[in-house]
């Protein structure tokens, strides 16, 4: 007997219960039983750091092919959401994990490799709430004047500042973040808004460009004024694609290059 799945289509059960179109029938199967597991991670059925279900298990679930769940699983891998443990499982990615708290973070240093000088220190200059210009509401798929948390900070690789960031936050999620907070947080950024506000970051896009350093540069990232920058703007992005952090950074590159894997 053939279930739903094995003819390409949706059962309507199924689709009910995960909220996925019937479009999705025209996608390979694959593609579909990753769109289910996707909705279980948003719904927050497994949390950052879970176990999911055995590839068995979810073959049985969603009644199709031990081979299909293990293709689906390595796209999810492939994209950081989940992480294989060789005898142990398969889990929900964390920003807590090492290799992916470099994900989002592109630069390298020229004499080594990313995550080779250690963790940076941290300098919170400021956090504060205010209202969303034009521009950052756009960006967050917010109304101009909402209120957002701003916060500006400066990263520093071996005592020598490297790069200053402008974050801005919609502020009914991230409701109690102060300065203190995020100074006190000894992990990545995104892993204390995954543990502790249940905000996942799971993809971003950015636009880069080349900037000449202003005062608050020269200030901050000790340069001289007018001094070549790179300058990268991203919008990060959560399981549902709502846009959930804007941030715009400067960075020197005199000792740094931006290192990015296309393919």
């Amino acid at each position: 007997m053939h279930t739903p799945f094995d003819s390409g289509l949706s059962s309507p059960d199924s689709v009910g219960q995960m909220g996925v179109s019937t479009t999705a029938a025209f996608s390979p199967l694959y593609q579909q039983i990753k769109g289910f597991i996707l909705n279980s991670l948003r719904s927050g059925e497994w949390k950052p750091g879970d176990a999911i279900p055995s590839e068995m298990d979810l073959a049985s679930r969603f009644g199709v092919s031990q081979g299909t769940v293990r293709k689906a699983i390595d796209e999810l891998a492939a994209e950081n959401l989940v992480i294989r443990r060789q005898g142990k499982g398969t889990f929900v990615a964390t920003h807590a994990e090492q290799h992916v708290q470099f994900r989002f973070l592109k630069l390298v240093p020229d004499s080594g490799t990313r995550g080779s000088e250690g963790p940076a220190q941290r300098d919170i200059i400021e956090c504060k709430r205010g209202r969303a210009t034009a521009d950052v509401a756009r960006a967050l798929s917010l109304r101009t004047g909402d209120t957002v948390l701003q916060a500006r900070r400066v990263l520093s690789f071996g005592g020598t500042p490297i790069i200053m960031e402008d974050i801005w936050l919609p502020a009914a999620p991230f409701k109690g973040l102060t300065a203190e907070r995020l100074a006190n947080y000894q992990g990545p950024m995104y892993a204390l808004f995954e543990t502790e506000f249940n905000v996942r970051m799971v993809r971003a896009e950015e636009k880069i460009r080349a900037i000449p350093a202003s005062t608050i540069h020269q200030d901050l990232l000790r340069v001289k004024h007018g001094t070549p920058l790179l300058s990268i703007e991203r919008i990060a992005y959560t399981y549902r694609d709502e846009p959930m952090e804007l941030r715009r950074a400067s960075y020197r590159t005199d000792t740094h290059h931006y290192h990015n894997t296309l393919g």
